[in-house]
C-alpha cells in the first residue's frame, strides 16, 4: 500500500500494549506504533539507521548515553550500531518509525 491516513489506519496487536501497522520495502521498513502508557522496550542496537516522528503523546527515547522525552511533532535519528531504547510514562504514544534494512 502506498498511502496511509494516520487518523483512520487500522492497527493490529503486536505485543501486549503495542499495536502497529508495518510496510516492508526492499530497503526500508515503515511502521506506525501505538504504545500504551507504562511500557518499556529492551535496549538494543542494529546494523541499520532508524528514525521516527512522534505523532501523538510522549515517549522517552534513549540513544547511546542521551535520553530525551519527546512529544508530538518531535523526531529522533538513531545511527546504525548505537544502543537505543524507549519508554512511555503516564500517557501513550503513537510514533511513525522508519528503518533502513540490509538488502536481502
Amino acid at each position: 500500500m502506498g498511502f496511509w491516513d494516520l487518523n483512520t489506519l487500522k492497527l493490529d496487536e503486536f505485543r501486549p500494549g503495542i499495536r502497529s501497522k508495518v510496510e516492508n520495502g526492499s530497503s526500508l521498513t515503515m511502521a506506525v506504533m501505538e504504545i500504551a502508557a507504562g511500557k518499556e522496550g529492551t535496549a538494543h542496537g542494529h546494523s541499520f539507521d532508524q528514525c521516527g516522528y512522534v505523532v501523538e503523546g510522549e515517549i522517552e527515547i534513549s540513544i547511546g548515553d542521551e535520553k530525551r522525552l519527546l512529544k508530538a511533532r518531535e523526531v529522533y535519528f538513531i545511527p546504525a550500531g548505537i544502543t537505543h531504547n524507549w519508554k512511555t510514562f503516564h500517557s501513550s504514544a503513537k510514533i511513525l518509525d522508519v528503518v533502513g534494512v540490509i538488502s536481502r
